[in-house]
């Protein structure tokens, strides 16, 4: 596995730690069982990463602040942490998306011997001669 870039475990504003290298690691290894790391770009994994865990930290705002807040004039909107979170869930859905789409494509293992599915549709097209 390459090292994860430093921007990945930077310490945030609020003194957490940013948890897109916990994800950075827990992909690689996903991609790894699967032997298809070598396919997928070391960038996309990061931005998936970053995604991840910028939505995480959404989540926790959402939890820390609620679903509402208050506007100029002091009236409710919705909180501007769920349009953020909102975004980031979709961005990291389509970058996971990607990396699923190649794993995919490109890490199908062979398969020697009958298809479990060439049998049964053997058999529905044998019975409807009966």
């Amino acid at each position: 596995m390459p090292p994860p870039k430093e921007y990945l475990s930077d310490e945030q504003k609020n003194g957490s730690a940013f948890p897109a290298k916990e994800i950075y690691t827990s992909v690689w290894k996903w991609l790894q069982e699967r032997k298809c790391a070598q396919h997928v770009s070391e960038e996309l994994i990061e931005h998936y990463a970053v995604s991840a865990a910028r939505l995480i930290q959404c989540e926790q705002a959402i939890s820390n602040y609620g679903f509402i807040a208050k506007n100029a004039q002091g009236g409710a909107i919705i909180s501007p942490y769920v349009t953020v979170a909102h975004d980031y869930m979709k961005q990291a859905n389509r970058l996971w998306d990607m990396i699923y789409a190649i794993v995919r494509e490109n890490c199908t293992e062979e398969y020697s011997g009958s298809n479990p599915q060439d049998d049964m549709m053997e058999r529905l097209l044998r019975s409807k001669n009966l």
